[in-house]
């Protein structure tokens, strides 16, 4: 069993999480990619992150690039961008994808605090086209070098820590966001052995 200061800081970590704030990774090859995406998604409290990949059984995290950071989210994976993303729809989220293509908007110019799945591209391609049919906004991160695109990880760093920006600015992280229910069923996950509690794969 945790300490009682352990128990604390799983329940203080627990209520800041944001359901409703999602990210998307389609198709992404590069392991140490998905791995440092996971420990962004766990810094900034995004609590889901959702993997598209025909093989989510080939899917694995680097923990010495994690630091072990998918135990403490919900992953779930996704066999089809369709699939994902209208599954997201219906939750009622809206989809922001990211893209260098067609018309775009500047990443800081869209609400993050509205129910909302950001969706990244593979390292080679970017979104699909199926994805950009989807989407309720195309977002860009504004940049002015002769290189006009960033890793991929660095990327959702750096939306994801503008959609905390704007969350805490809106006291989002004061209070839980969790239904009771789903507070304690996660605080249940989280209080197993570490040694021995898997992290969370829902494969839809």
């Amino acid at each position: 069993m945790p300490t009682e200061k352990r128990r604390e800081r799983i329940e203080s970590v627990l209520a800041r999480r944001q359901p409703d704030l999602r990210v998307v990774l389609e198709d992404v090859a590069i392991t140490h990619n998905a791995s440092a995406v996971a420990r962004t998604c766990e810094a900034t409290g995004a609590f889901n992150l959702h993997i598209i990949t025909a093989q989510p059984d080939q899917v694995t995290f680097n923990e010495a690039i994690s630091t072990r950071a998918e135990k403490w989210l919900a992953v779930h994976f996704h066999r089809t961008t369709e699939e994902c993303l209208v599954w997201l729809k219906n939750q009622g989220l809206r989809i922001a994808v990211t893209t260098l293509t067609g018309q775009t908007i500047p990443h800081t110019e869209i609400d993050y605090c509205q129910p909302l799945a950001l969706v990244f591209g593979n390292e080679s391609e970017g979104v699909s086209g199926r994805a950009l049919e989807l989407a309720d906004y195309r977002i860009r991160i504004p940049m002015v070098g002769m290189v006009q695109s960033l890793n991929l990880s660095v990327s959702v760093g750096i939306i994801l820590y503008e959609a905390f920006r704007q969350r805490q600015s809106r006291g989002f992280y004061d209070s839980c966001r969790l239904s009771p229910e789903e507070y304690q069923r996660w605080l249940n996950h989280w209080l197993q052995n570490p040694r021995q509690r898997q992290p969370f794969r829902q494969k839809k």
